[in-house]
């Protein structure tokens, strides 16, 4: 799917071993957590009793289990490592002085919600973010539909969100996590911005609802501007919870 550039590092041989592969690939990359310690995609089972974020930020071992979940987000690790590590490290940090309880708080509210949902809208077209915050979808889609092909770059981040893809159907809503460079910048410019950005601050405020299939290029139905006539789906500002401000991440 167009925008869903996340993927996997090219190999000159083919494996069985895709875990293996994973892990050759962080290790040619140089690929660390926050502390500095070399990524390994471990069975799913090495963590034991410990809290997921906690043994990655202790060990750097990632437990990745043999589905498509857990495979996207080893290769979402590859493509963005300081973004990943950034979210670790603050995930990490807010269990060991909160704990684990039914209540997250808004910072690892918000780390999961980008972790698992979000899209990376890379642009410097702050009335197109504007227009997405207030849900104005005929300006974003239509009158302004041409800016999605050189001045918005879309990047699938989150890992549930790519499974989705996978199957696509037309209610798949990403979180939208506003990031203010020029479309052309590289992945590597985005992961630094990212993981630059990334704070104790962070909470859901900074994200838009953006349905995914809306995103022109990403779906050969949104061609027919009948497909975001669909109130359900491309939901008026009235029905949007008031929470998502959508403020960039600076």
């Amino acid at each position: 799917m167009a925008g869903a550039v996340c993927r996997a590092r090219s190999s000159n041989h083919q494996s069985n071993d895709w875990r293996g592969e994973l892990n050759r690939a962080a290790r040619e990359h140089g690929i660390v957590n926050f502390r500095g310690q070399p990524i390994t995609f471990a069975a799913d089972d090495a963590a034991a009793d410990e809290p997921y974020e906690v043994f990655i930020a202790r060990t750097g071992g990632v437990p990745t289990r043999a589905n498509l979940h857990d495979f996207f987000n080893a290769l979402v690790l590859l493509q963005f490592p300081r973004s990943k590590a950034q979210l670790n490290r603050l995930q990490s940090a807010a269990i060991a002085r909160d704990g684990v309880g039914p209540i997250r708080g808004p910072l690892r509210d918000a780390a999961t919600l980008i972790d698992e949902n979000a899209v990376l809208l890379v642009t410097l077209r702050t009335d197109l973010v504007q227009s997405l915050r207030a849900h104005d979808w005929p300006t974003l889609f239509a009158q302004r539909r041409r800016a999605w092909s050189d001045e918005i770059m879309v990047i699938a981040f989150g890992h549930a969100l790519l499974e989705k893809l996978v199957r696509p159907y037309k209610a798949i809503t990403a979180h939208a996590l506003h990031i203010p460079l020029a479309a052309g910048a590289s992945l590597s410019e985005v992961d630094q911005r990212v993981a630059a950005a990334l704070d104790d601050d962070m909470s859901p405020e900074h994200l838009m609802p953006l349905p995914a299939l809306g995103v022109p290029g990403w779906c050969a139905q949104n061609n027919d501007a009948s497909f975001y006539s669909d109130a359900a789906v491309f939901k008026p500002a009235n029905m949007r919870p008031q929470k998502l401000s959508g403020e960039a991440i600076e």
